[in-house]
């Protein structure tokens, strides 16, 4: 790759390009079993499963399927929060060459069914408690069979001693039928020994969806390609981490981007362990910092926020702690330096995409960490700034415009549907929609999405920076603003707070920080307080949702 002025700011050992093996993710998993057969790959609540252990289950599923009658190119839909279950399906699809359809188990019925039947899912594979609702929307898609997974199968303890966040009611039993079937007993009828791969290097391997932030979600067709060299292009970025010596906490849920690219792809890519957590939660983490000493902890925001909120982390002993990783969201400044005086290790955030394998940037890995950036583009990828007007004129450094980039991690396009592709596929660049600038030694900024920008008496809003400078609040806990409508101003801003536990707060003293802090224009108008702000899976805040119910009042 021709030097860019993002090179300089790389770490000693990161190069600039890679020499990508033709390696797809189920090869990989394959080589690591034969590696490092002993080690463990998942730990699921203490219950360990080794790399040989893992492959021998992913061979007993993936003849499960074919007998099943799924064959290459097929679509399966999995619906699973981070249980074994979900990384043995998600690569017995790859092994036999069918395509994997990853589906939020938190979605609702219409949300599901929009899903699978887009996506041509033949069959899904789901929890035991949510068999029922897939059979109630099962006319209404091409889904063949149901595969039930019980959420107790792996535990290292008895059903009875459930975590506490399984209820009761979660654990339900099913009776098999024609239509449905359950997981446990699919891999008890078939051998574990070696099954031919039929995963191909240029061929579909999953598809994932967006957020559907702009109407419905479009489904992301990612190849095999796109998600081994996104993995070894993480992996690069850390020249001294070796294979089969890392253990990460598994936070990003599995059937998100940032989970299935970070906790599935890039573990098994490096034989790492992966320390799974079902629901992401601070006390959880506070719990597998204690008992398991990961090396690496990947969160979003809220994560880090409510770890530091907790008195016993502040006082842990972080000597195995490596670096964290975070994602999804800007983390506010004060949050990384309190994390680096606490703890020592470095924070490393992460921006991309789904329709970008997701990675793009990381911060340097032992480089500067420079609050508000999200660090520099990885290996083999180009990023520019162009104007939010043509999108064709390329802004200089210091400039804000939308972010759009290149390389061997971009998305094949959205599935069926071609107009879309064309929308923000151009000329070999992907148009994310994101706006942002480079800085003098090639960090990133994100200033905000184009469609989230207020636009008040004239002048250009960005929600993130005002989001920013609210979480530095010390009596704020999280916030968020949005743009409503203004007579006066066309739009106008509010801003919606959550006040740290026991702090009490007022909208003049919010209103007063905030001239303090901001140009008067940016300055929120309007000020409510809410005892949760409205999040995602991954434990994003989702901004979208606050303005549908400011909409509908």
């Amino acid at each position: 790759m021709d030097e860019k002025l993002w090179h300089k700011s790389y770490a000693p050992g990161v190069p600039k390009s890679l020499d990508y093996e033709k390696v797809t993710l189920s090869e990989a998993l394959s080589r690591s079993a034969n590696n490092f057969p002993d080690n463990t790959a998942l730990n699921y609540m203490g219950k360990r499963i080794t790399y040989k252990a893992l492959n021998a289950m992913v061979n007993q599923f993936a003849r499960a399927l074919k007998d099943m009658g799924i064959k290459a190119g097929d679509k399966v839909g999995v619906c699973l929060p981070n249980i074994p279950q979900v990384i043995i399906s998600n690569l017995a699809i790859f092994r036999i060459g069918a395509v994997t359809v990853q589906n939020n188990p938190l979605y609702t019925e219409r949300e599901l069914a929009y899903q699978l039947n887009d996506s041509d899912s033949r069959i899904v594979i789901t929890l035991t408690l949510l068999v029922p609702r897939m059979e109630k929307i099962k006319a209404q898609t091409q889904l063949e069979k149901i595969i039930g997974c019980h959420i107790h199968s792996f535990l290292p303890f008895p059903k009875k001693q459930l975590f506490p966040f399984v209820k009761k009611d979660m654990v339900r039993k099913i009776e098999p039928t024609d239509d449905v079937m359950v997981f446990s007993d699919l891999m008890a009828g078939y051998s574990p020994d070696p099954v031919e791969d039929q995963s191909r290097w240029e061929e579909m391997g999953a598809i994932l969806y967006t957020g559907g932030t702009t109407g419905v979600s479009k489904g992301v067709m990612l190849s095999h390609s796109h998600l081994s060299s996104n993995a070894q292009q993480f992996a690069s970025w850390f020249p001294d981490l070796k294979a089969g010596e890392e253990r990460l906490v598994g936070n990003y849920p599995v059937f998100h981007t940032a989970g299935f690219a970070a906790i599935q792809n890039l573990i098994i890519w490096q034989a790492w362990e992966n320390i799974m957590v079902p629901r992401p939660d601070p006390k959880i983490n506070l719990e597998i910092l204690k008992k398991y000493n990961p090396t690496f902890l990947p969160g979003v925001p809220t994560i880090f926020v409510g770890l530091l909120a907790e008195p016993a982390f502040r006082t842990h002993d972080f000597s195995n702690v490596k670096g964290f990783f975070s994602g999804a969201a800007p983390l506010a400044a004060d949050t990384i330096k309190d994390l680096k005086e606490v703890t020592g290790a470095t924070m490393c955030e992460v921006y991309g995409s789904t329709e970008a394998g997701p990675f793009m940037t990381v911060t340097p890995w032992g480089g500067e960490v420079k609050p508000g950036t999200v660090g520099v583009p990885v290996p083999d990828t180009d990023i520019k700034i162009v104007d939010l007007e043509t999108g064709e004129k390329e802004l200089p450094i210091g400039e804000h415009g939308e972010i759009v980039m290149r390389g061997p991690q971009i998305m094949m396009g959205y599935y069926k549907k071609p107009e879309a592709t064309a929308e923000v596929l151009k000329g070999g660049w992907f148009y994310s929609g994101d706006i942002g600038c480079f800085g003098e030694d090639g960090y990133l900024s994100i200033t905000d999405r184009k469609k989230d920008m207020i636009i008040a008496g004239g002048y250009n809003i960005y929600p993130v920076e005002l989001d920013n400078v609210l979480f530095d609040h010390p009596k704020i806990l999280e916030a968020c603003t949005i743009g409503v409508k203004d007579e006066y101003r066309g739009e106008t801003v509010k801003a919606f707070v959550v006040p740290k536990e026991g702090e009490s707060l007022t909208e003049d003293e919010v209103v007063a920080y905030c001239k303090e802090n901001l140009a008067a224009y940016k300055v929120p108008k309007i000020i409510e307080f809410i005892d949760e702000l409205p999040k995602s899976a991954v434990g994003k805040i989702l901004r979208r949702e606050l303005k549908e119910m400011e909409e509908g009042k």
